[in-house]
């Protein structure tokens, strides 16, 4: 064998190597930023895997029918708007839920669009958590964000729109392409609430 075609093995035979060691190592996770996802300040390329998890799981609840089956029976709100901000919708809970926990994947209550053809539209989920509940030291955390605090209702809570697009951002409270015009009943939470 030529000292260059030797060469040659050994090379290749090194770059083999190099690429099963790089195939079957762990990925250095912990020592790189998270990638933004799109323009949501705080969502991160992890964030956005576990977002896609959880608009599978509650994708079958796109009709309310099916959620109601599922546990989320109870009408827990009116349709919620904010004069300049938009809308939430109707929230539909499973009451054993709120509980004090959270569960990524199953959230307390979903939130829902009345349409002008009488039907509901799926726009967000909800996890609540009541705050006489909550153990920990600090608010609860999901996707890389803490909880918002509302004193007013005494609970802990994060919206996520997975099925309505949100100009204010995946987790938002209100959603200014939601509306509570076709509402059989409706309840202004402005800032007095």
């Amino acid at each position: 064998m030529s000292p260059l075609s030797r060469l040659l093995s050994v090379t290749a035979a090194s770059a083999l190597v190099v690429v099963a060691i790089a195939c079957t190592a762990e990925p250095a996770a912990e020592n790189t930023p998270p990638v933004v996802l799109h323009s949501q300040a705080g969502a991160t390329i992890r964030t956005g895997d576990q977002i896609a998890q959880l608009r599978a799981a509650i994708a079958p609840y796109r009709r309310l029918e099916a959620a109601k089956a599922a546990g989320w029976k109870d009408q827990i709100t009116t349709c919620w708007y904010h004069g300049g901000m938009g809308a939430m919708g109707y929230h539909f809970a499973e009451a054993a839920r709120l509980d004090g926990t959270v569960d990524r994947l199953k959230p307390e209550a979903l939130v829902y669009e009345p349409m002008k053809s009488g039907e509901y539209k799926l726009g967000a989920v909800e996890y609540i958590v009541p705050i006489a509940k909550w153990t920990g030291a600090k608010p609860p955390r999901l996707y890389d964000r803490e909880f918002d605090r509302n004193d007013a209702l005494g609970l802990y809570v994060m919206h996520v729109w997975l099925f309505s697009e949100n100009p204010a951002g995946i987790f938002a409270a209100w959603n200014p392409k939601v509306s509570c015009q076709f509402a059989a009943e409706s309840e202004d939470r402005g800032p007095a609430h």
